[in-house]
């Protein structure tokens, strides 16, 4: 079993680097990745645990890029974690979420919700990918909303009273720079982005694969997702997005798998691009 996507506490998983290593090897997988996002601190955290638990660790990350305003999900896999280029682009990526943070708690405030968003930003400090959903789960704790979803959904999502646009690089600049760390990129979950008419472009532009197995894909999204995959001469990964047990997508968890045929022909385009 397969499961390249999957988070930790480095950003807004529910599980420690080694806790979920332990939790994948308990679920049968065999392959993992932790795609943190805009960090590879959970992925590197987990190197000692997978090894000792005998699972492989793909090195892998979920970076955050902006069109027209909106974000959109790059997975990176097989890259060096060490470039100093890839480095240097998450220290801004993380600045970024630092001023998000502190914009959206403002807002909030003039809302009449305001939070504490202090705590937030000494996680930050500390190295975890901060964002919306610690501004939510800030909502929660002090009794504005029930639930993550509820504090998304009134407040934090796209043109929310509370949204703040992230200011980064484009998809197309994700792409470039995780290959000149030595990786791939591929398009996360296409099925909830709905940006299809982007996939054209960010191939030609060097996109190595598509998110075609997803947890909230389902089997029409997956088949409409492979068959682009195939017109635009993309790579296929997977993954069940797992963030924690009280989180949703758990059911996909160690169930949902891409093939070894599949990830090896991941490997090998990550050994070219390597090489190139």
């Amino acid at each position: 079993m397969i499961d390249l996507h999957l988070h930790t506490t480095a950003s807004d998983g529910l599980l420690s680097p080694s806790e979920l290593v332990h939790k994948a090897r308990a679920a049968g997988l065999s392959t993992i990745s932790i795609t943190d996002h805009d960090t590879t601190a959970g992925c590197d955290a987990a190197h000692d645990a997978a090894r000792a638990a005998g699972l492989e660790l793909v090195p892998g990350i979920e970076i955050s890029a902006v069109a027209d305003g909106r974000d959109v999900h790059v997975l990176g896999y097989f890259f060096d974690t060490a470039s100093m280029a890839l480095r240097a682009f998450l220290d801004r990526q993380r600045e970024d979420r630092l001023r998000r943070v502190s914009e959206m708690g403002s807002r909030l405030a003039t809302l009449g919700c305001p939070i504490d968003v202090a705590p937030i930003l000494e996680s930050a400090a500390r190295g975890r990918s901060v964002g919306r959903p610690q501004i939510a789960e800030a909502l929660m704790a002090s009794g504005y909303v029930a639930t993550r979803d509820a504090a998304l959904d009134r407040f934090l999502e796209f043109r929310g009273p509370a949204y703040v646009p992230r200011r980064g690089a484009s998809p197309q600049e994700v792409v470039a720079i995780l290959h000149e760390a030595g990786g791939i990129a591929s398009l996360a979950h296409p099925g909830i982005a709905r940006r299809d008419g982007s996939i054209g472009p960010l191939a030609a532009a060097g996109l190595d694969a598509l998110e075609v197995r997803h947890s909230d894909h389902d089997d029409a999204t997956e088949t409409r997702y492979r068959d682009l995959a195939r017109r635009y001469n993309l790579l296929v990964t997977g993954g069940s997005d797992f963030h924690g047990e009280s989180a949703s997508r758990v059911s996909r968890f160690g169930a949902l798998s891409i093939t070894i045929a599949e990830l090896d022909d991941l490997r090998r385009a990550a050994a070219r691009r390597a090489r190139s």
